[in-house]
């Protein structure tokens, strides 16, 4: 780990950056020639790469990805400021304001006691805010995957009082939306069957948040696992001189099965 760094240095490394982005802006063809429009798909791959190296929490990688998305939003300002519209200093102020004003339990007089009573009155403080959003799940971006667009919207119906009593009940619901999904494909309407396939996934992302379980790193886990299992079969495939399309499915499931047994063994070590 590098050696801690004092709180000038910290405010020198980013003074640094800043110099760095402003030179490059002016010296360099392809920085110069960037627009908000032209670093936006960037700045998405950059996020990504983000959360994939805090899901394989990889520290080294971590601190790097941080430096890639830190560059966008130092990028994006001096765009802002080259516009005279706003600068690096005017965004790290309205979140400091909107921070203190979201935080009045340590801020103000306000008390919570726990990290649900904060989460219970962060909507509520955020429609009092002047440029607060105008309904309750206005402040979901349209963007957002679909998965997680579903969990955030229950999450903030779910602060205002709309959620089940007890998280029990949530599986009446997910039994029934899967009965529905169930008969519209016995039925081979496949609009029917999309549409009920989507109250199904829905529930059960809603008794994922229910249960304190992410959804989203819960499914990236699952991809990352299959990714593992299966390169282990087709390294196996290849060792064998075969090609995969030419193994039985047996073959493939005994394979399958020896790294699940490798991973097991792995974990338990």
């Amino acid at each position: 780990m590098e050696q801690k760094h004092t709180r000038q240095e910290k405010m020198e490394a980013f003074g640094r950056l800043l110099d760095v982005m402003d030179r490059l802006r002016v010296e360099c063809p392809w920085d110069r020639k960037q627009t908000n429009d032209s670093l936006r798909p960037n700045t998405i791959e950059e996020t990504y790469e983000l959360c994939d190296a805090i899901i394989r929490d990889d520290q080294r990688e971590i601190c790097k990805e941080l430096g890639d998305v830190l560059l966008h939003i130092v990028f994006y300002s001096r765009i802002g400021e080259e516009k005279q519209e706003f600068d690096i200093a005017d965004v790290c102020n309205k979140l400091c304001d909107k921070m203190i004003f979201r935080h009045p339990h340590v801020y103000g007089e306000a008390v919570a006691k726990s990290a649900e009573e904060v989460l219970d009155n962060w909507e509520k403080i955020k429609q009092k805010e002047k440029d607060g959003n105008k309904t309750v799940l206005s402040g979901v971006p349209a963007a957002l995957p679909s998965l997680i667009k579903a969990y955030r919207i229950q999450d903030k119906a779910c602060h205002v009082g709309f959620d089940w009593e007890k998280k029990e009940d949530v599986w009446a619901k997910v039994h029934e939306e899967l009965k529905e999904l169930e008969t519209e494909l016995q039925h081979e309407d496949k609009v029917r069957s999309e549409q009920e396939l989507g109250d199904f996934l829905f529930s059960i992302i809603n008794a994922a948040r229910l249960y304190k379980l992410n959804p989203d790193n819960a499914l990236e886990m699952t991809n990352q696992k299959f990714i593992r299992r299966f390169s282990y079969i087709e390294q196996h495939s290849i060792k064998a001189g075969r090609s995969l399309a030419d193994m039985t499915l047996e073959e493939m499931d005994d394979l399958w099965n020896q790294a699940k047994q490798q991973e097991q063994s792995i974990n338990k070590s």
